[in-house]
């Protein structure tokens, strides 16, 4: 069962939604110093405008290595839905040992006051750790 899982905690891994001339794009960061092996994120959003609870679909993405230093685009996504927790759950082994974490955008988070630049994609965007 789950609870019977040790999950470390994770450090140096984290999601970034940036902006770039195409749109705005969720990219996962790989700071470690080690291989991300079988890497699985499911991504959805939820939440509640104008009193009408709202969900999108839950997509599902498979990465098979993020290597040590390097980063994976996940998708794209939609200014519409940033009124929404956009949330992405994150597994992946590292040396045989599973971890796993969930990183929530909450509503209205993904926004211009909140932006940093993140060295490796050389784009402005929200980290978040």
């Amino acid at each position: 069962m789950k609870k019977d899982i040790n999950f470390p905690q994770i450090e140096d891994v984290f999601v970034s939604v940036v902006k770039d001339d195409e749109g705005w794009k969720v990219y996962l960061l790989n700071r470690t110093d080690k291989a991300l092996d079988t890497v699985m994120i499911t991504s959805k959003g939820y939440g509640v405008k104008e009193g009408k609870e709202q969900k999108t679909s839950v997509l599902r993405h498979m990465m098979p290595k993020i290597e040590a230093g390097e980063y994976a685009l996940v998708e794209p996504i939609a200014e519409e839905v940033f009124h929404l927790n956009n949330e992405y759950w994150v597994s992946f082994y590292i040396d045989g040992q599973l971890y796993d974490k969930k990183y929530i955008f909450v509503p209205e988070t993904i926004i211009k006051e909140n932006l940093s630049f993140i060295p490796e994609l050389k784009l402005q965007g929200v980290l978040h750790q």
